[in-house]
């Protein structure tokens, strides 16, 4: 049975330099009808695989989902309560932006039992933040954690980029001071990634982006889980840290490599075995779906082998890393015959470490998570 689901509002008010994720302006957009097209999908894919009686985690994610008008937003949480059964159990996230959220949004979606709140901040300092084409300010930021917290939300997580061209560690750590500051329960922190198709890859493509360096980049990060650390965060995952009971149930599905649902366009999902993905094009998205057909771009059925690979590499982004109990169970394998150089290797270079029946990174190994889960591939 599948307990996830992940629906994706692809519309933004502006559009970040570093962003790459599928998303439109907002302005001019038929956002009504997407949202109807995205219920009929929903419909559909359940005919096809049945819903659980309740789900565990919906994650609602963009472009900005919170850029819909209230009457939109409304209908949004209506599609999904209507649809997808939760309960107060649920763990039921929607990303926002700081100063996108109106007090009478806030309510809408605590009515709607929306429980855990994700805001892209990036970075506390305005200068930076210009830089890399947000509108917010560090001020917007705390004034919609006050308004959240003032309608009755508790479980709120922020995003942090670090290795932002032109970041010094002074601005890092001023940065992490003004998030602890706030004491959330929920923290996660990237590594500004280049990314084809955004304006920073054409920057950098013609030179002109500063960028950190990868020596600056590691001292960042590990600036990141001391700081953290320090402050009484569980670094559960390699870029996730919450305090106890906060860690987000949602992504602990994708890195247990269990399955979920994927609702609206671009988005992705893994179901029956199968890894799916949907057209990112509205107009794509939305034409088979007028005719009562699933918008798949990709279905591929994933092997056996596949199925292990996954597991290796999204397993060791835990803290907790790969169990060898689980994976017996999982796949009738043990993971230390299917493995044995790779895993030898790994260990010698100080990079993973084999404790109470788990293979997990060393913080070296989280230091170099690339190449440690890059071992795993084509080996079987």
């Amino acid at each position: 049975m599948i307990h996830a689901a992940y629906l994706h509002i692809p519309f933004c008010e502006h559009i970040c330099h570093y962003c790459d994720f599928n998303k439109v302006f907002l302005k001019g957009q038929p956002v009504d009808e997407y949202l109807l097209a995205m219920e009929k999908e929903i419909k559909l894919t359940f005919a096809e695989v049945p819903p659980p009686k309740v789900f565990k985690s919906i994650f609602v994610g963009g472009g900005t989902p919170t850029s819909l008008t209230e009457q939109q937003l409304e209908k949004l949480c209506e599609i999904i309560t209507t649809n997808l059964p939760v309960n107060a159990q649920t763990e039921f996230t929607f990303e926002a932006n700081p100063g996108d959220l109106s007090k009478a949004k806030f309510q809408i979606l605590k009515n709607a039992g929306v429980n855990r709140l994700s805001f892209g901040v990036q970075t506390f300092n305005n200068e930076l933040l210009r830089k890399i084409g947000r509108t917010h300010c560090a001020e917007d930021v705390l004034q919609t954690i006050h308004l959240a917290k003032e309608t009755g939300f508790e479980n709120i997580s922020i995003d942090l980029i670090y290795s932002l061209p032109g970041q010094t560690m002074t601005d890092f750590t001023e940065t992490l001071k003004s998030a602890f500051a706030l004491n959330l329960p929920h923290y996660s922190g990237y590594s500004l990634i280049i990314e084809p198709k955004t304006v920073f890859y054409n920057l950098f493509t013609r030179g002109k982006l500063p960028t950190v360096g990868e020596d600056m980049e590691a001292r960042m990060y590990e600036t990141l889980m001391e700081e953290m650390e320090k402050h009484g965060y569980q670094q559960y995952e390699i870029s996730n840290f919450a305090k106890t009971g906060f860690e987000s149930r949602h992504n602990l599905t994708y890195w247990n490599n269990e399955p979920y649902y994927g609702f609206g366009a671009g988005a992705h999902c893994y179901v029956g075995g199968y890894r799916r993905s949907n057209f990112g094009p509205l107009k794509k998205y939305m034409e088979p779906l007028s005719e009562n057909v699933l918008p798949l771009m990709e279905n591929h059925f994933v092997t056996k082998n596949e199925s292990i690979e996954e597991e290796m590499f999204l397993g060791l982004r835990k803290q907790s890393g790969v169990s060898l109990s689980k994976f017996k169970s999982k796949f009738h394998e043990d993971v230390r015959q299917l493995f044995p150089g790779e895993l030898e290797k790994l260990q010698k270079q100080g990079l993973i470490e084999l404790v109470g029946g788990h293979i997990r990174l060393t913080k070296r190994g989280k230091l170099l998570g690339n190449e440690v889960f890059q071992s795993f591939l084509g080996v079987i």
